[in-house]
């Protein structure tokens, strides 16, 4: 009896394991057979964004933007929703920074978006914008929208910005403490609308 209660024991843990085994198999299948992105594009899943190095039977492996190798498991693809930033026809990207109350917020927007409007491979350059999200424990959050011309990298851009931003605003004599979210956004329908705009 112990020695069947011991395999019963054995058949429901193989079982489990089994089925995640099989759940990861179907969902690398599906991956391949939808073709929702391919090898080179990058990707946002499950909080984790690099360039899709490869797409296997158990995992889909990305390279992220500091050259670490990340393997996530497919059916975790099926299970959150994720995104092909390469397959977006266009891309904005979104930066938030901190400036300490006290500060002269409407110079600082204006040179911002100044500086935001010389930048190369800006697309619609009349659209981007500048705008202060909140002002809480003695700071204003200033948000700065554009978006990326099609097929340039908007790595380089970002970071040419965040430099030439923090450039300007040290010229103008205005204290910027960080950074605090930077963010990619590729919405089809906000991006009619923001054209629109």
């Amino acid at each position: 009896m112990k020695f069947l209660g011991s395999l019963g024991v054995a058949g429901v843990i193989a079982g489990v394991a089994l089925k995640d085994l099989v759940s990861s198999m179907f969902s690398g299948m599906l991956v391949s057979v939808d073709k929702a992105f391919k090898v080179g594009d990058y990707v946002t899943i499950g909080g984790n964004s690099g360039t899709v190095q490869d797409i296997g039977l158990l995992t889909t492996k990305l390279i992220t933007d500091d050259g670490k190798k990340v393997y996530i498991p497919n059916q975790v693809i099926f299970n959150a929703p994720f995104f092909n930033i390469t397959a977006s026809p266009q891309r904005r990207i979104i930066m938030d920074f901190e400036i300490p109350i006290g500060e002269d917020i409407n110079k600082a927007r204006e040179a911002v978006l100044e500086e935001i409007k010389t930048l190369n491979h800006i697309d619609k350059a009349e659209n981007a914008d500048v705008i202060f999200t909140n002002a809480k424990q003695g700071l204003f959050t200033m948000q700065v929208k554009f978006w990326v011309e099609v097929g340039f990298d908007f790595g380089k851009l970002r970071s040419e910005a965040i430099v030439k931003i923090n450039d300007r605003l040290s010229q103008e004599g205005i204290s910027l403490v960080t950074p605090t979210n930077i963010s990619i956004t590729q919405n089809a329908a906000a991006n009619e609308q923001d054209k629109a705009e």
